[in-house]
């Protein structure tokens, strides 16, 4: 239901750092995932999450899986076992999220984490960095599903120049070496450019090892 691409693309001069995997998952492999993320969402729904201080909201919805979840409120970010609204505990990461991990990252560890981003026709992702865990080795994947995003990259410090690539469903993005903590983020999505998911839009999953192994 997956297979490697032979030519991912990288994103930085360094071979250890960013690059995308164009179509990591086929057809039937983006259906049988989404399947498992819609039966996230049926456990721990979706919600809008906050930015710090300002408590404006976000314009995606989020939820989580594993044993840990990022949360984004008044209070700040960071990574918690309970769902903010349910207090259930997140369900587990699908299994085909967790071998993409696998046969992607080349880490010694399980990702804990996996943020499940959904993005409508106006959503957006200002530029940011993944910090808020234990050990930068650890790479950062995600995995997109349904509408074509424009994805935007920098390097480490914001006022790097950037790049923008489409990201289309089955795509796969590491964040890796060099790049762990480059800042990336999502310009705008195109509405209608698959059929994947029921009522359109975009799903990402961010999977992040929170905690050193």
């Amino acid at each position: 239901m997956a297979s490697v691409s032979d030519t991912p693309v990288r994103l930085s001069a360094d071979p250890s750092g960013a690059r995308l995997v164009p179509g990591y998952l086929d057809r039937t492999g983006q259906e049988a995932l989404a399947a498992a993320v819609a039966a996230v969402i049926a456990a721990a729904p979706l919600y809008q999450p906050r930015m710090p201080r300002t408590g404006s909201p976000f314009s995606v919805r989020m939820t989580n899986c594993g044993p840990l979840g990022w949360v984004s409120d008044r209070d700040g970010y960071r990574y918690q076992p309970l769902h903010p609204l349910t207090g259930a505990p997140w369900p587990p990461i699908p299994d085909l999220a967790l071998r993409a991990w696998a046969a992607l990252t080349d880490y010694p560890a399980p990702p804990e984490a996996c943020l499940v981003n959904w993005y409508g026709p106006e959503a957006r992702m200002g530029l940011h960095q993944d910090r808020d865990e234990a050990d930068f080795g650890a790479p950062v994947l995600s995995l997109s599903l349904g509408d074509t995003a424009l994805f935007r990259i920098g390097g480490t410090a914001r006022k790097e120049p950037t790049r923008a690539i489409r990201l289309a469903s089955g795509d796969a993005v590491v964040l890796a070496g060099p790049d762990r903590l480059a800042f990336h983020g999502i310009d705008r999505i195109f509405p209608g450019t698959s059929m994947l998911l029921a009522g359109g839009g975009r799903i990402n999953l961010t999977l992040r090892r929170v905690t050193r192994p």
